[in-house]
């Protein structure tokens, strides 16, 4: 098993710590912009880049963000909002009858460690391959070739989770076995299909 993070295993909502610094309806207002890409900006820092850089690029590019920004980074503790339901139960259901399981998160190298500070669950991961340590993000196809490097295993023996389909699908050219997430509900329906022991 290879598991994302993000909405998978762990709540992420980035406007629960936008909103810490500057307000729910300035976070929704952000969130919502037209003029500014969250998620892209917040992608590069997944893919290796610095949040010095971002913070200052917004600065530059988009002043008038700036301190939206500045409160996503500095109370990103707060974006973690709980473990999934039911996803926890499922890796511990997994770990019990010997499955081995893995993690692949785009999480940037500066915040990933908050998660397993937080989350007992990861630590029933063999590992976790995180994007901004190795400088790659999914859907990037070479992230998919270093998990499956790192598992040891055919990649057709590994079975994908992740919450995006986009990263399902490029999951699935690399060779590895997919399924997009609902719930823990249907995961479990869809891995059982498959013949693993939950």
């Amino acid at each position: 098993m290879v598991w994302d993070l993000g909405n998978v295993l762990i709540d992420w909502q980035p406007g629960r710590a936008v909103a810490t610094g500057v307000g729910e309806d300035e976070a929704a207002r952000f969130l919502a912009a037209d003029d500014f890409d969250f998620m892209a900006w917040n992608h590069v820092q997944d893919a290796g880049g610095t949040w010095a850089d971002a913070l200052a690029a917004v600065a530059e590019s988009h002043p008038h963000w700036r301190d939206h920004a500045a409160a996503y980074h500095r109370h990103f503790v707060d974006s973690l909002v709980g473990e999934v339901p039911g996803s926890a139960d499922l890796v511990r259901d997994l770990r019990a009858a010997g499955v081995p399981q893995w993690g692949l998160t785009n999480w940037s190298a500066e915040l990933y460690p908050h998660a397993p500070e937080r989350y007992a669950v990861l630590a029933e991961l063999e590992d976790v391959v995180v994007s901004g340590r190795e400088g790659l993000a999914k859907p990037d196809p070479r992230i998919f070739d270093l998990t499956v490097a790192r598992t040891g295993l055919p990649a057709s023996a590994l079975v994908f989770v992740d919450d995006r389909a986009d990263n399902v699908e490029a999951a699935v050219a690399a060779g590895l076995q997919g399924v997009v997430f609902r719930d823990a509900v249907q995961v479990r329906s869809e891995l059982r299909k498959r013949g693993l022991p939950v």
